[in-house]
């Protein structure tokens, strides 16, 4: 795959690599010694190099995975993915996840880093849910995250435009409001709402908190049964948006969203594709909005049309993330540092 797109920018090493390509061809042209043929050659190589080597420093959440998937998955070349801590000198770039890191960062490398090697921290947890260690401050050259102003942005989904246009799909439904939880706390402010919405609605619960354990593929059956799921996130922070909300519309229900703004969400999504709580003053206003699309089936179908031009892809976290890495790390020679991690990602978002 080529460097290209807004996040694939020509360095100047790169620059430079091509204006040695012209005074090669130039050179050729007025047949020039072996010797100088040769050094430019070896120079242009060096500038381009074609295969780079990321190490993953630890497991995402100590679960391993394929590290020779990148060119069959994602059509990713020259990527090189390996778990062997022996090559750390060798590596282009060293892939941490935080959640890993220990506060004393005890278990981060201990060896000099080499001065070519750039620290790649990936994170995709909210700000709310992510330890805020100490010491993590000019320590990394390159951030994975699901921000739109990483270096490296994976969202946890994306609509991709359709090769040709299709008609919509809406799976038959038996239930009218679905939510699937394992994390509840009584402080958030989506038990919050649930506790108030329930009052004005049916709301099908599933999962720990309920004592309604359900499998993967009975998650899929029931979200694919609901006219509406309830995509709401465990905290409200800039971008985040996770696979909630992308596994509704994948299975086809209709997403009501809690989390950043409405006008966060449509930086992702159609704005008719998505119920947002903030729409409403109130719960009881929402709950008698869907009662109403319940019983008005042109209304509610609209909110399918994005299924004409779009499908729906959700990243497959952790390899598709890190052969990511790898390829931002090969097009990307130059030098750079995260200097103000703290404030870009605690503060700000």
């Amino acid at each position: 795959m080529m460097c290209l797109g807004p996040s694939r920018r020509i360095g100047h090493r790169s620059l430079m690599g091509i204006l040695l390509l012209g005074c090669l061809l130039t050179c050729l042209l007025y047949r020039p010694t072996i010797t100088w043929l040769l050094v430019l050659a070896k120079h242009f190589q060096a500038e381009h190099k074609q295969d780079v080597t990321v190490l993953v420093w630890h497991w995402p959440f100590d679960h391993p995975f394929k590290l020779n998937s990148c060119r069959s998955l994602y059509n990713i070349e020259g990527c090189h993915l390996t778990d062997d801590r022996e090559l750390y000198s060798q590596a282009d770039a060293v892939l941490i996840h935080h959640r890993e890191i220990k506060e004393d960062l005890s278990n981060l490398p201990q060896e000099p880093r080499p001065s070519f090697q750039k620290w790649v921290w990936m994170n995709f947890e909210s700000p709310a849910h992510t330890n805020r260690i100490p010491g993590l401050e000019d320590l990394f050259n390159v951030t994975l995250n699901y921000r739109q102003d990483a270096d490296i942005n994976m969202p946890y989904g994306s609509l991709v435009l359709r090769t040709k246009e299709k008609e919509e799909f809406v799976p038959h439904k038996n239930r009218l409001v679905c939510w699937i939880v394992s994390n509840w706390k009584p402080e958030h402010k989506r038990t919050w709402y649930y506790m108030e919405l329930r009052k004005f609605i049916r709301i099908h619960t599933y999962g720990n908190p309920f004592n309604k354990k359900v499998s993967l593929s009975e998650y899929r059956m029931i979200v694919a049964s609901c006219k509406f799921y309830l995509s709401f996130e465990n905290s409200v922070h800039k971008d985040y948006i996770t696979e909630k909300l992308y596994n509704a519309l994948k299975l086809g229900a209709v997403p009501v969203v809690m989390g950043p703004s409405r006008e966060n969400y449509e930086k992702f999504i159609p704005g008719d594709s998505f119920i947002h709580v903030d729409d409403f003053r109130s719960s009881r206003a929402l709950a008698k909005h869907l009662l109403l699309l319940d019983k008005n089936e042109e209304m509610y179908r609209k909110y399918f049309k994005w299924q004409r031009i779009h499908t729906v892809s959700i990243n497959d976290f952790p390899i598709q993330t890190a052969c990511n890495s790898c390829e931002y790390i090969r097009c990307h020679p130059e030098n750079q540092m995260v200097t103000e991690l703290y404030k870009w990602f605690w503060e700000e978002g």
